[in-house]
């Protein structure tokens, strides 16, 4: 196994495609073992493709693609600065609330980043908001995808680790909401200290509201029914996904009358570019999955953790420790499909709810991507806004501590997590 993590470390810092890397440290396992010949590797790569849950993920990474060409945006923007672009930092506010709604149309932490950096940016900026807190919002805002339903890292954590998708998505829900709180507590304390203006000189009458609310109902709906149609029985989580192709096309064509055939074409041609890229390094990392069970990985590192520690919560906190660490370096999806398999049997061994643990670490591994020194979502957001990535850092670091104390008051209050799924399952 140590080969295998070489290899792959070797390729990633000569900066070889993730999927290769993944691939050729896979082929490694097999060409060098003695007893697992390399047809096996080839037949793990086709079983992988095999999978009926895993349906889910392509339909909604198009399904996200097509809504931010239904106009949904636009009207989840208008109904979020009407509902918060009155207070003091307004806009940092809007942004965080705007990521919560966005988190269950588009499930992806980059797309949202990208989307708020072009939209929102310049308006902070034009209101003389920071280049540094202005990207600092931004990208850390779109943490809240990583939990808010149809979030595409809890999909891939529930097929790798055999847990249930619904009470996942269900189970995301209060966090990433706490999220929004957290975070808009932190821009909201930091835009008074330092007096950024209030876009809007007065409070929004009720009548306003309730109009701008109206303008995005098909947008705010989408969630309620992504959850209630799962908790019903009426769709699986790959159904659903389908489901939400089909709504954004109905939504954009025929309640918005926005929905054209280039517009059609231009989210599908997003859309197989981002479903290549994740599928690719999903099939890839069957090989590895099968590597790690076959060594009996899960038993070595459940075995060393239990046997030097017996309290539950210091068995998690240790693995989020080292998930904080790879997430520097490496994307939430490598991190997710490779040690999930290693991961989820040691915390079922501790006692601890696999459910609880996936929104943990789906928000650990995602915060990777706002931080140095690869964030993907931090560099998108810096390079739109043309901010220096030292300005960031500095900004951002209210906000990661409001992130990081969330992590711990989910990490010893599970009920947090539990509640709603256990609610509605059982």
């Amino acid at each position: 196994m140590g080969l295998i993590a070489l290899i792959f470390a070797v390729l990633m810092i000569l900066g070889a495609p993730v999927a290769f890397a993944i691939g050729v440290s896979g082929f490694v396992f097999f060409v060098t073992s003695d007893v697992m010949p390399i047809s096996i590797g080839v037949q793990k790569i086709a079983t992988v493709s095999q999978s009926f849950p895993l349906l889910a993920v392509p339909f909604f990474v198009l399904a996200g693609h097509l809504m931010n060409e239904s106009d949904i945006t636009d009207r989840l923007f208008r109904f979020s600065k009407a509902t918060l672009g009155w207070m003091s930092g307004g806009l940092a506010l809007v942004s965080i609330f705007l990521s919560t709604l966005m988190g269950g149309v588009s499930g992806s932490a980059v797309a949202d980043a990208a989307m708020e950096a072009r939209v929102l940016g310049p308006q902070m900026l034009a209101n003389r908001y920071s280049k540094g807190y202005t990207a600092a919002v931004i990208a850390l805002s779109s943490l809240i995808t990583a939990t808010i339903p149809p979030s595409i890292g809890l999909i891939l954590y529930g097929y790798v680790g055999q847990v249930s998708i619904g009470r996942l998505f269900l189970a995301g829900v209060i966090p990433g909401l706490l999220m929004m709180l957290f975070l808009m507590v932190a821009a909201f304390l930091i835009a008074k200290k330092r007096n950024y203006v209030i876009e809007s000189a007065q409070k929004p009458t009720f009548a306003e509201v309730g109009r701008s609310a109206w303008d995005a109902k098909w947008a705010l709906l989408f969630p309620v029914l992504l959850i209630i149609s799962i908790r019903g029985g009426i769709f699986t989580p790959s159904e659903v996904g389908a489901f939400a192709v089909v709504y954004a096309v109905l939504i954009g064509r025929f309640a918005h009358k926005v929905m054209t055939f280039e517009a059609m074409k231009r989210a599908f041609g997003y859309a197989l570019s981002d479903i290549g890229m994740i599928m690719l390094i999903i099939l890839m990392s069957g090989m590895i999955g099968f590597a790690i069970i076959f060594m009996q990985v899960p038993q070595q590192v459940a075995g060393f953790l239990l046997g030097s520690i017996s309290e539950p919560h210091l068995v998690v906190a240790v693995i989020l420790l080292f998930l904080l660490i790879s997430g520097l370096f490496f994307e939430s999806t490598i991190l997710v499909l490779l040690l999930t398999p290693i991961f989820v049997p040691v915390i079922k061994s501790a006692g601890v709810d696999p459910v609880h643990f996936g929104i943990l670490m789906m928000t650990i591994v995602t915060f990777g991507s706002m931080t140095p020194p690869v964030g993907v979502a931090m560099f998108t957001v810096c390079s739109l806004l043309d901010t220096p990535i030292d300005q960031y850092v500095k900004e951002s670091l209210p906000f990661m501590l409001a992130i990081l104390c969330l992590v711990l008051l989910l990490l010893f209050v599970p009920e947090l997590v539990l509640f709603l799924p256990n609610l509605a399952f059982g």
